[in-house]
């Protein structure tokens, strides 16, 4: 396989995970890596380093910046951002394996949804559980800590292809176990809240 090759694959997976955790700050990535040279993106994901592109982006994850640092809208906004990161994931990892054989550019979209559902549903279930605590500053530094996730896994996927699919098959591991956990935890609140209600 050759380094090109390998490339693709790592920025089309990596763009369905950090789709996930932040559609807008992965379009900014890739688009800006595009417009610097840092990667070759196929001719069909080249508009993401046009300026209009990147300035809608660059809005969108400002605005999501915010709304992702505040306790409880964070979670609203996470619930409304299924609608975004997923088909996000689904449409640029295919995007980023478009110049290799269409059979690879579905699997990649495939997986890159999956990804991105997995990492969407992490992301919600354990900032229900940090909304749980009374103060914000947890939220904060979850939400700083994901951020600076996307934009180094990416730069990783960019630079060290390797090096990125053995870390995402070892997040995709631990997710697997973790997720299950991370989902009953993040109910709990829900179930305590039924059972406090009175009956009919």
């Amino acid at each position: 396989m050759s380094a090109e090759t390998l490339t693709a694959i790592a920025v089309a997976l990596a763009a369905g995970w950090a789709s996930g955790l932040n559609a807008y700050a992965t379009v900014l990535v890739l688009g800006l890596a595009q417009r610097l040279g840092l990667v070759a993106l196929p001719h069909d994901m080249q508009m993401l380093e046009s300026p209009w592109v990147l300035g809608v982006a660059a809005i969108l994850f400002a605005l999501n910046f915010f709304a992702d640092k505040i306790p409880y809208i964070d979670s609203i906004n996470d619930v409304l951002q299924t609608f975004v990161r997923i088909p996000a994931g689904v449409l640029l990892a295919y995007g980023a394996a478009g110049g290799l054989s269409p059979e690879v550019s579905v699997i990649a979209g495939l997986l890159g949804g999956t990804l991105a559902a997995g990492t969407h549903i992490a992301k919600t279930g354990s900032r229900a559980l940090i909304n749980s605590t009374p103060e914000p500053f947890s939220n904060i530094l979850a939400s700083l800590g994901e951020d600076v996730t996307v934009f180094g896994g990416l730069a990783l996927a960019i630079a060290h292809p390797i090096t990125f699919l053995c870390l995402l098959a070892l997040f995709v591991i631990l997710l697997i176990w973790l997720l299950p956990k991370l989902v009953r935890l993040a109910l709990v609140p829900f179930r305590r809240l039924a059972r406090g209600r009175p009956g009919p």
